[in-house]
C-alpha cells in the first residue's frame, strides 16, 4: 500500500507523485534536514518541539498526515512551490544515488503542484 499525491482535478491524466508510506516520511525527513530540523523531534513524528518553532514554506507538506486531515490548498501549494523549487536546483554529488532519487521525487512534486496552482485546485493526499 503506498500513498499519491495529486491535483484534485478530477483527470485521471494529471501528474501525481507516489512513494510508500515509508518512502514518504523518508522523503519527509530528507526536507526537513535540509530546513534546519529533525522531523522526529516535532509534535506529530515523536518529538516535543512546535511547528511554529521553526521557520519553513514547506511545513503544511512536513505537518501533514500520511493519509488523512485536509487537503492542500492552492495557495498553500503555491507558498511551497518556491522552496521546492530552490531545493530541487541545489548542487549535489551527481553519485550519490540517494540526493538523485530525493531531488527527482522534488520535481516531480513541483509539476503536481504547479498544475494545483494552475487548475485552482487542492493538493489530494490519497
Amino acid at each position: 500500500m503506498g500513498l499519491v499525491l495529486f491535483p484534485g482535478d478530477d483527470n485521471t491524466d494529471s501528474p501525481d507523485i507516489c512513494w510508500s508510506y515509508t518512502g514518504f516520511g523518508m522523503f519527509r525527513e530528507w526536507l526537513a534536514d535540509i530546513e534546519g530540523f529533525a522531523l522526529d523531534g516535532m509534535r506529530g513524528f515523536g518529538g516535543t518541539r512546535a511547528w511554529s518553532d521553526v521557520s519553513t514554506t514547506l511545513a503544511p507538506l512536513l505537518d501533514h498526515s500520511d493519509c488523512d486531515g485536509p487537503d492542500l490548498t492552492p495557495a498553500q501549494c503555491a507558498a511551497i512551490l518556491p522552496r521546492l523549487n530552490e531545493i530541487a536546483a541545489m548542487a549535489h554529488d551527481p553519485g550519490d544515488p540517494i540526493w538523485q532519487r530525493r531531488l527527482e521525487d522534488v520535481r516531480q512534486l513541483v509539476v503536481v503542484l504547479q498544475v494545483c496552482i494552475e487548475k485552482d485546485v487542492n493538493l489530494l493526499f490519497g
